[in-house]
């Protein structure tokens, strides 16, 4: 297991993500993104338009999807 923060990946707090691979991570990360928003926090809305950009734009996205992969491959394990 290994952990990023919301702010490692775009996002605004320290919150902690923790799982097995990236993809673990970045589907965490989006989850968290969408609650705090929906929850009113509007600190999280641009890291929520920008997760929901990627996501509908892949290809554009691909160099942060890399950078997030790499960083997590350097990471220690839990």
């Amino acid at each position: 297991m290994k952990t990023m923060t919301c702010h490692q990946l775009g996002g605004p707090c320290g919150l902690e993500h923790t799982g097995e691979t990236a993809d673990h991570v970045i589907k965490s990360h989006d989850r968290h993104l969408r609650e705090a928003v929906k929850a009113g926090d509007a600190s999280h809305q641009p890291a929520r338009d920008a997760m929901k950009g990627r996501w509908r734009h892949p290809k554009k996205s691909l160099d942060w999807y890399r950078d997030v992969q790499h960083t997590f491959a350097d990471l220690p394990r839990n």
